[in-house]
């Protein structure tokens, strides 16, 4: 069975929710974590989005994941 992925997901939310709540904590701005992760500081704002209608890769996840210090399983809490 294929699952469509529902862009208002909660799972998404969270994870949007996540990456900001890490971010603030290591004192960055939205564009000094985009230029150590090497995307867009469009691409993160959209990934940052409570209404996040941009899905993303795992190996985006890695990489902020890596850029703030913490385990991808941070990211599903």
């Amino acid at each position: 069975m294929i699952r469509v992925v529902d862009s208002n997901d909660s799972r998404f939310k969270a994870i949007s929710e996540n990456i900001k709540k890490f971010r603030v904590q290591n004192n960055l701005t939205q564009r000094e974590l985009a230029e150590k992760v090497g995307i867009s500081l469009s691409y993160l704002t959209k990934i940052e989005a409570t209404n996040c209608n941009k899905s993303f890769s795992l190996h985006v996840l890695f990489d902020i994941a890596d850029a703030l210090n913490v385990d991808i399983k941070e990211f599903f809490d």
